[in-house]
């Protein structure tokens, strides 16, 4: 049995957990020949201490951003997949992948790596791979 899905979203943050779920991203996307849509999400949680010095923070964590979303960009055309979306949005990745993104993408498919949070930190917030699951009205992959 073969799935088949038009619209995959890859939760990107430059982590090796998020490298390997790319990959699996890639392969997927191109077996189906689907849009393979890049989203990384700027937590805004340390924003309240970068206040203080002005936009510069903000305009940087953009930059860096878009920077990381244009390198896997070209990874996954050098890879052999023909359609790549970017997305970016700020706030609380647990909250926005699954609950506001994926929705308004239209996707079929999360796909994240799995969580490199510790023990006590996961209890007290949870993993935005435990989130995705728990919102998600599509399927999920979680990539070890």
């Amino acid at each position: 049995m073969s799935l088949k899905y038009e619209r995959i979203l890859i939760a990107i943050d430059g982590s090796e957990a998020a490298e390997q779920a790319f990959k699996k991203a890639v392969e997927v996307a191109k077996e189906s020949d689907s849009t393979l849509i890049l989203v990384h999400v700027v937590d805004i949680k340390a924003y309240p201490i970068a206040a203080a010095y002005g936009r510069t923070v903000e305009k940087h964590a953009r930059e860096s951003a878009e920077e990381l979303l244009e390198k896997y960009e070209d990874k996954a055309e050098d890879m052999g997949v023909n359609k790549v979306e970017k997305v970016i949005e700020y706030g609380s990745p647990r909250s926005l992948i699954a609950k506001t993104i994926a929705p308004k993408e239209k996707v079929d498919l999360i796909i994240v790596g799995a969580t490199g949070l510790g023990m006590v930190e996961r209890f007290i917030i949870g993993s935005v791979s435990e989130s995705t699951v728990r919102h998600a009205r599509c399927d999920v992959l979680i990539v070890r």
